[in-house]
């Protein structure tokens, strides 16, 4: 079964049905996440081919019993499928890039999926003037109504790009004059490294970390030094203060 622990229990974010969703498939809605009860045959019929709608939409599909769905809906009718809406207009990676900005500063996330955390992170990437978000499709949680709350609106104001391959977009931004940092507490010392010009800081996830192909596109990792007992920040305080000491050093 997959996990649907962050799911934000609101109807108003969600398509109920099995016409109103491969309609909306058809429509190529923005949706974020399609939440699928399989019958005793498995996923076949319509079942089956809004499945494969949505996988070939690039659309996470996670597999759930009948009656998560049904406390999902508050017992509404929902025919063994739920899509969440897409709580913001994700952009391409081309279209974040030509955003016209001086020195730009992104932010990626690399397998967050606390929605709190991406919320605050948003938050505070619009705070510092931030260029924009990048999040992978796949194993991040996405812009849901939870992240959108959490952001306190700047999820509607600061671009959110979403990938299918986080490490090719490192690539392209690379290729795009932009130096590329983890954080990582393996890292040289975020207050001794000189952090100017166009940046991309990654942001990995509690306790995991940046994952490894991930960590090693970076042109260099960032640690945020310990004083006390614990050596981990949370993700969203941690990307905070790096993002500070960056239009710190550029005051």
């Amino acid at each position: 079964m997959g996990s649907y622990t962050n799911v934000e229990q609101n109807t108003d974010d969600m398509i109920i049905g099995r016409n109103p969703v491969l309609e909306a498939l058809k429509a190529e809605r923005e949706i974020d996440i399609l939440y699928i009860a399989p019958s005793e045959r498995g996923l076949t019929g319509i079942l089956g081919v809004i499945a494969a709608r949505a996988r070939e939409a690039g659309i996470p599909v996670k597999t759930v019993d009948e009656r998560k769905l049904s406390d999902m809906t508050g017992g509404m009718s929902h025919q063994g499928v739920i899509a969440t809406a897409a709580q913001t207009h994700y952009l391409e990676l081309d279209e974040l890039l030509a955003i016209p900005a001086k020195n730009p500063l992104y932010i990626a996330a690399a397998g967050i999926e606390d929605p709190h955390n991406l919320g605050a992170i948003i938050r505070t990437a619009e705070a510092v003037g931030a260029a924009g978000i990048i999040i992978p499709k796949r194993r991040n949680v996405s812009v849901n109504a939870t992240v959108y709350k959490t952001s306190a609106g700047a999820a509607a104001v600061l671009p959110v790009c979403r990938v299918g391959n986080l490490a090719s977009a490192i690539d392209t931004l690379k290729d795009n004059g932009v130096w590329v940092y983890g954080a990582d507490m393996n890292g040289e010392s975020l207050y001794k490294t000189s952090l100017s010009g166009s940046l991309c800081i990654v942001i990995g996830a509690e306790g995991s970390g940046i994952p490894p192909l991930i960590r090693k596109k970076c042109d260099g990792l960032l640690k945020i030094p310990m004083f006390g007992q614990i050596n981990s920040l949370n993700a969203s305080v941690a990307a905070g203060i790096i993002m500070y000491e960056i239009r710190r050093q550029g005051l």
